[in-house]
């Protein structure tokens, strides 16, 4: 079981570091189109449309990123103070109240939406037209992935329940741990003040 669960975690944190490239790509764009616009005098009607579309990508592809690394903001402060099998069984309740339903509404609305986009082959209403039904894929795509997610989650509750500890995740970039870092910088600190009378030639004698 924990094998299928962390495979489905390095499915999310796969997709989830592949479509943080848009940031670039946006970052490429936006630069482009202010040179175009204020030096060249070429604005290009169609850009703001890709702009906020990639904005979207961006944003839905990193809901199962996000909660694979249990990184979605918690909105209880007494949380961090439950144990292990209260942890997961309130967030075991929220997820068959709040989360199945939604994430089923977004999956089977937006392959709606893109399948009707896709039918007349829906474009963007400026001078320089583009489609839109590329875009609207990610909708169902991002909700199938997210709710997969959630069932490794719900699995997850479901261990802690019985084991009374959380089972692990896969790992990805860490946040800075700043008491950690104190301690590291703190112990080199010692290590050089006590290796200093040797380095002298040292000692009392």
């Amino acid at each position: 079981m924990q094998r299928i669960l962390l495979a489905v975690d390095r499915l999310s944190t796969r997709l989830g570091q592949l479509f943080a490239w848009a940031i670039v790509l946006l970052t490429v764009f936006i630069s482009w189109e202010v040179f175009s616009r204020y030096v060249l005098g070429r604005p290009h009607a169609w850009m703001l449309d890709v702009q906020v579309m990639l904005y979207g990508v961006l944003f839905m592809m990193a809901g199962a990123y996000t909660l694979s690394k249990n990184g979605h903001v918690r909105g209880d402060v007494l949380y961090g103070f439950f144990r292990p099998r209260t942890q997961a069984t309130l967030d075991l309740i929220l997820y068959f109240v709040f989360f199945l339903p939604g994430v089923l509404a977004l999956t089977w609305a937006g392959w709606s939406f893109f399948t009707d986009s896709l039918a007349i082959r829906e474009q963007t209403f400026n001078a320089d037209p583009i489609p839109v039904y590329p875009f609207k894929f990610f909708l169902p795509f991002a909700g199938a992935i997210l709710f997969l997610q959630g069932l490794v989650e719900i699995a997850r509750c479901v261990i802690c329940i019985r084991d009374g500890q959380w089972p692990s995740r896969e790992q990805d970039v860490e946040e800075v741990d700043v008491d950690k870092l104190k301690a590291m910088v703190s112990h080199d600190d010692n290590r050089g003040l006590a290796a200093a009378p040797a380095e002298r030639g040292g000692g009392p004698l």
